[in-house]
């Protein structure tokens, strides 16, 4: 692609931009406009201007860009081995013992540093 359609291309994203930013504008605003409205009418309107404002913001390089990150990464969650219940289990069983002891051990240490303080200041 030469430079030209290059830079009628950005500026055509960046006008696709504007209208997401005016889409998501008009959703706040038409929400708290019509806040006297049942809130299921005011969901569904601001879901219809977020698809649409997904679908614009998704015709642009950057949109493109984060789509296909999220599939990639959506495919390497799949990659991923999650523990059993029992791993989970055990592992969190370690955590809470691991935070009792320190947490004995501090309260411990804090009541000697007190003793030993009032001890010196008298």
């Amino acid at each position: 692609m030469n430079a030209k359609a290059e830079a009628k291309e950005a500026r055509f994203d960046v006008l696709k931009w504007v209208v997401v930013v005016a889409l998501v504008a008009v959703g706040v605003v038409g929400n708290q406009y019509f806040s006297s409205e049942p809130i299921l009418y005011r969901v569904l309107a601001l879901l219809a201007l977020a698809t649409v404002a997904g679908f614009v913001s998704l015709q642009t390089a950057k949109g493109q860009a984060f789509f296909a990150l999220a599939k990639e990464a959506r495919a390497e969650i799949r990659k991923v081995v999650w523990p059993t219940r029992q791993e989970t289990t055990q592992t969190t069983l370690i955590v809470v013992a691991v935070v009792l002891v320190m947490a004995l051990l501090l309260w411990g240490l804090d009541t000697l540093l007190g003793w030993l303080v009032s001890m010196i200041v008298g």
